[in-house]
């Protein structure tokens, strides 16, 4: 069965706009309630968080009459960081768990994804049941069997507490001045109140969300303005979160970025150091850089990569029993502490390492030199396939006999949106530029 609603990340779009409906929502809830049910009399339950988007509290509510649609009981988190709600799903023994964000994306778009009893996202194999079960309706429950909703006030300090207990046992913030980046997003409370509680001095940006402002101007994605922070505070690092709080980048004392890739890095060799890296390997996606790559062979550990997306990488790392994994994008997954990625968890894990080592955030986080790469992204229209015309694939040919030996070229569809991702690395820039250039163009003149 070809998949219709979903991506690499759950259902994503416009508000209002299909596929993200509130009609959709809630034939999705009945559809996943139906799917999550078992026989027996024990109650059912599903745990439902989001982010600060206004349209947060439609898909909420659409959601919560779906379940409760087919017997389910709803437990309401309200606006919590996407790794909480992995979290509290098994903590409160549900059977499934949902988060209402569309992450990095403007505010006018939104995203539904799911999380099974053991708090990790959901197979190809559950969506496409899932999705089946939408397009062929379900039956409801019995008026009698209709479930309940409850609101759960204190999910976001029962993740506070289970984050902290991911830093070092005895060890403290005291002297660090941290600017935190919450992307007026799902994290806007959670963050500076667990760097606060560790000892931190928080300069918090990004926590005023108005339902319009996630992810506008600030946030993982826009780090000028928690550079700016940086320097007029004075600040020893920089934390910037995305509008579920699943990725992370990190600033130096200077305000220079830190992608994915330079974490991963860090904490795949002082792990290594420590005995800690299953399997001595570090799994990340197509997308992250040689340069990695690289780095990790000099230090004797090796490199697993997958198609993009954290859930693939989860998945990688589950079926071979890794513990460390991510993206360049700033996806860090850490199995050890938690079922997906964690941008707080992530930061934290920084911070240990620069209260353990004395060393500032600027030595800690250049690990190797870069691969030159450049990536560009291409809309194009719905409906069209600009990859399957003779044009593109013509240009794509050519420009990867250009590169043979000297680099890579990757070109794939976005999951989320209707984006093509062009991405070379060579390290001849000028080069570089050449190869991404022409297929942008040749893609932008047929799509």
């Amino acid at each position: 069965m070809t998949r219709k609603l979903f991506g690499t990340d759950g259902v994503r779009g416009t508000a209002n706009t299909h596929p993200m409906t509130a009609d959709l929502a809630l034939r999705l809830g009945a559809a996943a309630g139906r799917f999550f049910r078992r026989e027996g009399d024990r109650a059912h339950r599903v745990v439902i968080g989001k982010d600060t988007r206004l349209s947060g509290y439609m898909f909420e509510n659409a959601l919560t009459a779906g379940f409760t649609s087919t017997g389910m009981n709803v437990f309401l988190l309200g606006p919590v960081p996407t790794p909480a709600v992995g979290m509290l799903t098994t903590s409160l023994r549900a059977d499934v768990g949902v988060m209402i964000s569309a992450s990095h994306n403007p505010a006018a778009d939104n995203g539904i994804k799911f999380f099974g009893p053991d708090g990790f996202k959901l197979s190809d194999e559950a969506e496409t049941e899932i999705e089946a079960l939408v397009d062929t309706g379900v039956d409801p429950a019995q008026a009698a069997n209709i479930g309940r909703a409850k609101r759960i006030d204190d999910g976001r300090f029962r993740y506070n507490e289970r984050i902290k207990a991911t830093f070092p046992h005895g060890m403290r913030l005291d002297g660090v001045k941290v600017v935190i980046d919450c992307a007026n997003g799902a994290a806007y409370k959670t963050a500076p109140e667990v760097l606060w509680e560790l000892g931190a001095d928080v300069i918090p940006i990004g926590v005023s969300p108005d339902g319009h402002n996630i992810n506008k101007g600030v946030g993982s994605t826009n780090t000028a303005a928690a550079a700016r922070a940086v320097v007029e505070h004075g600040a020893d690092v920089g934390i910037c979160l995305d509008g579920d709080a699943d990725r992370v980048m990190i600033l130096d004392e200077t305000g220079a970025v830190a992608d994915g890739d330079q974490i991963m890095a860090l904490f795949a060799t002082r792990w290594a150091a420590e005995d800690r890296l299953t399997g001595r390997t570090l799994v990340a996606t197509v997308m992250s850089n040689l340069g990695l790559e690289r780095h990790l062979s000099d230090a004797g550990i090796a490199l697993h990569r997958t198609g993009v997306g954290d859930r693939y990488v989860v998945e990688a790392m589950r079926a071979q029993g890794f513990n460390l994994g991510g993206e360049q994008s700033g996806h860090i997954v850490m199995t050890d502490y938690a079922t997906t990625g964690d941008g707080l968890l992530a930061g934290l894990q920084f911070l240990a390492a620069m209260v353990h080592t004395g060393q500032p955030a600027s030595t800690l986080m250049r690990r190797f030199e870069p691969v030159p790469q450049l990536l560009r992204n291409v809309r194009y229209a719905a409906g069209q396939d600009p990859l399957a015309h003779g044009r593109v694939q013509a240009a794509i040919a050519g420009r990867e006999a250009d590169l043979n030996g000297k680099g890579r070229l990757l070109i794939r569809k976005s999951g989320t949106e209707p984006l093509i991702r062009v991405m070379a690395e060579c390290e001849d820039e000028a080069l570089l530029t050449r190869v991404v250039d022409s297929i942008v163009d040749e893609i932008a003149a047929v799509g």
